[in-house]
């Protein structure tokens, strides 16, 4: 079986973020332009390795989403790879963790969940402005 100790990113300000939350326990006071982060740990989907991902915080009802804009780079971020080969996952929200299936949306759902997104983080309109492709969009449900 491959590592079970979740690696770091290799960006100083997510491994610096990264950091702080585990050391403090809560992602209460982790920002990025102002706005809340949560903590995914994702299996690779190459390497099978757990990896934190720091993600901006978007809730609705006991859900999140996670944007896979890549502040609007042309292709998608790593962890989208990760999250479509292994969707079952653990995210931290503030002290509190539980396990989460990703289901990525498309249509009015994905509609829906993409205003509820830019909402939560206006900068998202404008990375879609940036880039030809439709920024993908996962739901995050709890599982029981």
């Amino acid at each position: 079986m491959a590592d079970e100790t979740p690696g770091l990113s290799p960006r100083a300000w997510v491994r610096e973020q990264t950091e702080t939350i585990l050391a403090t326990g809560t992602t209460d006071g982790q920002e990025v332009m102002g706005k809340p982060v949560v903590l995914l740990t994702l299996r690779g989907a190459k390497s099978g390795q757990l990896r934190y991902t720091p993600l901006m915080r978007v809730e609705h009802e006991g859900e999140y989403a996670a944007v896979a804009s890549k502040g609007g780079a042309p292709e998608h971020p790593l962890w989208y790879y990760n999250i479509r080969a292994h969707p079952e996952f653990t995210l931290q929200d503030g002290k509190v963790t539980k396990t989460y299936r990703a289901r990525e949306l498309s249509g009015d759902e994905r509609a829906k969940w993409w205003d509820i997104a830019v909402e939560a983080y206006p900068p998202y309109a404008d990375y879609q402005a940036k880039t030809e492709r439709e920024i993908p969009v996962f739901v995050l449900e709890p599982i029981a």
